[in-house]
């Protein structure tokens, strides 16, 4: 008797102006992993059982289902507002401008959402955007180097959040974060290393003709010369 496979909810929550890569690498490349996409290739059925079916619900950050622009492309078409959204196993954030301020409305779904989710996935600024919420207090976690930069040496840094500058990702507990932009991708590859099977993932690097890039070195992690975050 074949099993029916694993099913996963993913939120991404759009923040208007969000960096279009910072949504569309790590989403793009963990979907790829998906029963709907795998079955387009010919793989055994043994592989196929193996993909999970994944759920994508698309949330306003202003809590309506208004169309939201990204830095690029066309706005996105949210599918869910804070109210509807059903229950998500992770959440996705893509990086805002990095001097957004969440809504009191924002806040409260992230945090009340935050207790029963498996994980919470930031991309670029997102974490520190995020950071506002007072979920990342404590955590390590990794952003945007030049915006973090910019921040620590204006002295606007939130110093409850133990920021890396060092690494392209970060996983401390259930908080996976990424730094600059491209970074999105490596951190959406080990979540996919981590969470699927590795005949499938495999095939999915395969398929994408892509590498992914360890945590460290960080080649950009030159920035930082300098710089103190104290």
């Amino acid at each position: 008797m074949t099993s029916s496979p694993q099913v996963i909810d993913i939120g991404v929550l759009l923040i208007p102006g969000y960096q279009w890569l910072d949504a569309a690498g790590p989403v793009d490349y963990i979907n790829n992993h998906s029963h709907a996409m795998v079955k387009t290739v010919a793989v055994p059925e043994t592989l196929l059982a193996k993909a999970p079916v994944i759920n994508w619900h698309y949330i306003s950050s202003e809590g309506n289902l208004d169309q939201v622009p990204a830095s690029s492309g066309p706005p996105h078409v949210p599918t869910t507002t804070f109210v509807d959204c059903p229950t998500i196993d992770y959440l996705l954030i893509p990086g805002p401008n990095p001097a957004v301020k969440l809504s009191a409305e924002c806040t409260s779904f992230i945090n009340s959402r935050f207790p029963t989710l498996k994980g919470l996935l930031t991309i670029c600024t997102g974490s520190l955007a995020i950071a506002q919420t007072g979920v990342l207090d404590g955590v390590q976690s990794a952003t945007n180097k030049m915006a973090l930069k910019m921040l620590a040496q204006a002295g606007l840094l939130n110093k409850k959040v133990k920021w890396v500058w060092d690494k392209r990702f970060v996983v401390d507990g259930k908080i996976w974060s990424a730094a600059g932009i491209t970074s999105g991708v490596d951190l959406a590859a080990e979540f996919s290393r981590v969470h699927f099977d590795p005949e499938l993932v495999e095939l999915v690097k395969t398929i994408m003709e892509y590498i992914p890039n360890p945590a460290q070195p960080d080649p950009f992690a030159y920035l930082f010369d300098g710089v103190s975050l104290d």
